[in-house]
């Protein structure tokens, strides 16, 4: 699995980004371009922008980190057409070069930050997670949701 924190695999995801244009069709499922953005965005949005997403109870948070961490942090790969949690759901259009811009600049600011920034950091879900964890869950969303969108 690529590393996130390494500055190589970052531009790699970057430049795989860069190749993505507006009207890029998926290969399966129901996002359009832009969406897919945005919905990558959230992962990161629930690391540098906290405040923007609710919080889950304490029994919702006790059936993620039991059932869904396992499959998020783990190194397994998505398969197609998983099911995507409620609060990761995009609905309508998004601007397409503002959230580019946007996935970018969170890919970047956290290659920048490093593994040690990581090591250890709660996530909003799942609890503390180690840096090793924090990367499968970035790497291995991000290389489903560019696979879908062929780049």
């Amino acid at each position: 699995m690529e590393n996130v924190f390494d500055a190589k695999d970052a531009q790699n995801y970057i430049d795989r980004i860069n190749k993505l244009i507006e009207d890029t069709h998926g290969l399966w499922g129901k996002m359009t371009v832009d969406q897919m953005l945005a919905h990558c965005c959230i992962t990161y949005e629930m690391v540098y922008e906290p405040e923007k997403h609710k919080k889950p109870g304490s029994i919702a948070k006790f059936i993620l980190k039991r059932f869904v961490k396992p499959k998020v942090v783990g190194e397994k790969a998505y398969p197609r057409d998983s099911p995507t949690s409620p609060q990761f759901l995009i609905t309508g259009r998004k601007n397409f070069g503002e959230e580019k811009k946007r996935l970018i600049g969170y890919i970047q600011k956290t290659q920048q930050l490093g593994a040690s920034a990581f090591d250890g950091k709660e996530s909003f879900s799942f609890g503390k997670l180690n840096s090793d964890e924090w990367n499968n869950m970035f790497a291995k969303h991000l290389n489903h949701h560019l696979s879908q969108f062929g780049v």
